[in-house]
């Protein structure tokens, strides 16, 4: 890999963009994060970055990992930070069905608008290739299990919605414009940094963090809801394989096993060592049934999932 390569993360300070950006940078990328810091946080890229959150610092000749505050709702920045830049991972986003829901204007704002600037940015500056992260959550609940990418989509949330709209966007700037794109379906990520704190947070974290203060883990409906759990390191991997690869359009991007939210809850519990009950509350809105992906299109760009799911929650209790 040449470590002339410059890349751009946006959203660079969230959950997935951080573990994104580390691992382009440990791989030899001069990598730009751009994050306005709505849902990232600085203490997840304290030890990337070097000085500077200047836009006059970011030059060709930059080593290591640059920070930017800001926002993909700004063209003119975007028009700036992209010159000169080979791949462009858009990890930016309002990452929530339930804020959705409650504020769609705003996910429509950050989430679709964000995304054509992310295009017509990169369109403008010759950018090679924009790797996209989209959602499972576009499929809704249609009961056909696995997931496969040419499922007719389904969305519940206006969240969902941004997603598969924005899969629109890059399929048509590539074949309009001619800019690479490959959209990640990405299949429930956790993983270490993953917020358990936030209102809207995912339930591994928050199950993890209510079982080490020994409190029971808050289920929504029966429990008997599955998900396909995708480990961050494999998400970040799926990321630079895309990349680097001659891969476009829409991939799954999962661990290909799934799992109900109760047998969940009871092996963060063993894990944590921690004895407490399962307490069940109403479903939330939005939310879908069961969940399981294909990924036998993303293993021909050589994705491989290598966490299983005990092995992830290991890591992840680990550090959190």
């Amino acid at each position: 890999m040449k470590q002339s390569k410059r890349v751009l993360v946006t959203g660079g300070a969230g959950f997935i963009g951080s573990h994104l950006a580390e691992e382009l940078a440990r791989r030899g990328y001069q990598v730009i994060i751009l994050d306005d810091l709505s849902t990232g946080k600085m203490e997840n890229i304290a030890g990337l970055i070097n000085s500077t959150n200047s836009i006059n610092s970011i030059t060709p000749q930059t080593r290591g990992v640059e920070f930017i505050r800001g926002s993909i709702t700004n063209p003119p920045l975007l028009q700036k930070l992209f010159q000169d830049i080979d791949y462009v991972f858009h990890q930016a986003a309002i990452p929530s069905v339930p804020r959705s829901i409650e504020n769609p204007s705003a996910s429509h704002e950050a989430n679709i608008t964000g995304t054509l600037n992310v295009l017509l940015a990169a369109r403008d500056k010759s950018v090679k290739k924009v790797i996209y992260a989209s959602s499972s959550s576009v499929y809704g609940d249609t009961p056909t299990l696995p997931k496969r990418e040419d499922m007719p989509p389904n969305p519940q949330s206006p969240y969902a919605i941004t997603k598969l709209a924005s899969e629109y966007y890059c399929r048509v700037f590539q074949q309009v414009y001619g800019l690479p794109t490959a959209c990640l379906r990405y299949f429930n990520v956790y993983g270490p940094r993953q917020d358990p704190n936030s209102q809207y947070a995912a339930v591994i974290p928050k199950f993890i963090q209510g079982v080490l203060e020994n409190k029971s883990p808050i289920i929504f409906g029966d429990g008997e809801q599955t998900r396909d759990f995708t480990f961050i390191k494999d998400v970040v991997e799926a990321n630079i394989l895309a990349a680097e690869s001659d891969a476009t359009g829409i991939f799954n991007i999962g661990r290909s096993e799934n799992i109900s939210i109760n047998r969940l809850a009871e092996l963060i519990i063993g894990l944590v060592g921690n004895s407490v009950e399962l307490i069940h509350s109403k479903p939330m809105p939005g939310d879908v049934k069961h969940s399981l992906a294909d990924i036998s299109k993303a293993k021909t760009f050589g994705y491989n999932p290598k966490y299983s799911l005990e092995e992830g929650l290991r890591e992840t209790t680990r550090r959190n």
